[in-house]
This record gives C-alpha cells, structure tokens and sequence, in this order.
C-alpha cells in the first residue's frame, strides 16, 4: 500500500487542531489514525452475517462485472477516512473503499464479505494527494491483479490556497488519461468505478453552520473554498462559484474519460450530488466524511457497481 501522508497544513495546524479537538471526541469512538495499510485491518470486528453479499442483477452491459473478487482503491483522503475517527489522522479502517469498520460496511466487506475482504483488498489512497499523482497510485493497484479498482480523486484540485492554484482542466484531463494507460498496462480487463468529485460548496453550506468548524477551517483548509466561510459578499461569493465550476468541469472530464474505456463505470454525479448532513461529516474539520458519512459513500458505490445498469 502506499505510505499515508498528510496535508500540507498539517505541521502548522496540528497544535491548534489538537486544541479544539476536544469538542467533538465524544461524538466518535476513537479508532486511531493506524491499523493495517494493507486492505482490511484483520483485527477489526467482523461484520455479522447479514452483511455477506447478495445476489445481484444479471448485467445488461456485458463487459461490466457486478461481483468482482477483490477490490483495488485510489484517491485521497477521503478514501483513507482522514479525520474520521481522530484529529489530523489517516483512519483506514472506515475507508468507504476497504475498511473492515462493522458500522460503515465498505464496498470490500459488501461485495466480498468480511473475511475474504482481508485477504482480497488494498488501498493505495494517499491523503493530499492530487489528480497529478494518480498515474503512480494506478501502478500499484495494477500489481495487486484486481478485478475491480475505485477512483475517487479530484477534491484537493480545487482545494487550493487560491482559485488561481487550482489544477487547470487539460492538466487534470491529461493526468487521468495517463492514469487509465497506466492501469491497463498492468491491469487491461480490471474493471473501473470511478466517483465524482464532491460538490465543495455544498459542503461549506453546511459545515458553516457549526462555529468550531469555521475556526477549524481558517487554519487552512481548503482555503479557495472555505476561506471568510461567513462572508457573503459578491468577490466572495464569485470565488465559492468559481471552485464550484472547476468540480463541474472536472466531473466532466471523469465522465468523458471513463466513457472511453469499455470496462469502466462512471457513479453519474452521485457523490456530488449527494447532500451530507452535520452528522456525516467529520466532528473534527466538518469537511471530511465522519464513520456516517464513509458508510453512505459505500452504499452509493455497492448500488451502483452491482446494478444491471449504469447510473445515467
């Protein structure tokens, strides 16, 4: 698996961080930012019978299979459950992907079941990482042999310091074109889910909400869109919408790639569509997805990587 890394904000914020930390450490049972980097953590609570996989629909779509029999992630932080379980830490485990957490059934333990999801999954996410580097998360998950591989990247290309930094769409086109040869260099008939970048604004319409988050949020992170989180003036308003363009566009671009690709399926704006709720979000930084909100991530993925059909 790929070593875990932490956002670039993380020297600098850590002690202020670690400070406010305490407000929302009851509302989660910590799990650490540890645990296996390989696949599923085999010390994990299995999940109960009734979590083992279900027959699905027979695909009218020949080349895509429903019932893969390992699972391969890439991505981000949100794919290694970063600030889900403590502050400014990596927490695999609930990985929406390949976590073996009871509560949040990941898309491993749902299509697999628990104990071969500990054999027959691996993430290779990296926190902070950036679209850029996804050709070299894409090699490792193509020595693993996969039959299915997860994509959920694109987040920290619009989660800038500035507009002005943020990932041009022909840079970000390019990097997932070369991550798709360098997959199938390796990997030519692994199959593909692809999810969309989350809807970032939305997110700030609903962390803004919650006082300590702000603060949280102005010690740096995704400052584009996060920045003056209270100010509703037009510049700033114009910003919000401008980070909001550039996730459509990159969106786009996903949708177009993955269309290209016979054995790959796009989530069809699910994730950025989907409305997180205060409890689906971490009590930590209000940002990233909580135990809840990872769990949801794999219901939306179990649904529409077993359906007959791809999501329109």
């Amino acid at each position: 698996m790929a070593e875990r890394a932490t956002h670039p904000r993380t020297r600098r914020t850590a002690a202020a961080l670690t400070a406010l930390s305490c407000v929302g450490v009851a509302a989660l049972a910590g799990c650490g930012g540890g645990g296996q980097d390989h696949g599923v953590s085999r010390n994990a609570p299995a999940a109960p019978r009734s979590a083992a996989p279900s027959p699905s629909p027979t695909p009218t779509t020949p080349d895509w299979n429903p019932r893969p029999g390992s699972v391969a992630a890439v991505g981000d932080s949100i794919t290694r459950g970063f600030d889900a379980c403590s502050v400014l830490a990596d927490c695999p485990e609930v990985s929406w992907a390949t976590g073996s957490d009871s509560s949040v059934r990941s898309l491993a333990v749902r299509l697999l079941g628990a104990s071969k999801a500990a054999d027959r999954s691996w993430n290779h996410a990296v926190s902070g990482a950036r679209m850029v580097q996804l050709p070299e998360q894409m090699a490792l998950a193509a020595k693993e042999r996969p039959e299915l591989v997860t994509v959920m990247m694109g987040a920290n290309d619009a989660c800038r310091e500035s507009v002005r930094l943020m990932t041009p769409v022909a840079d970000f086109r390019a990097s997932f074109e070369a991550s798709m040869r360098q997959l199938r260099a390796g990997a030519p008939k692994a199959r593909v889910y692809v999810s969309s970048v989350p809807d970032l604004k939305r997110l700030w319409s609903t962390g803004r909400t919650n006082e300590t988050g702000k603060k949280i949020w102005d010690l740096g992170i995704c400052q584009s869109m996060l920045a003056d989180a209270d100010d509703l003036g037009p510049a700033a308003v114009a910003r919000r919408d401008a980070v909001r363009k550039r996730v459509v566009a990159y969106n786009e671009v996903l949708r177009e790639v993955c269309a290209k690709d016979r054995y790959c399926r796009y989530d069809g704006g699910a994730v950025f569509g989907f409305r997180f709720t205060p409890t689906q979000l971490s009590p930590w930084d209000w940002f990233h997805p909580s135990r809840d909100g990872q769990a949801r991530l794999a219901e939306m993925a179990y649904r529409n990587i077993t359906a007959a059909e791809p999501p329109a």
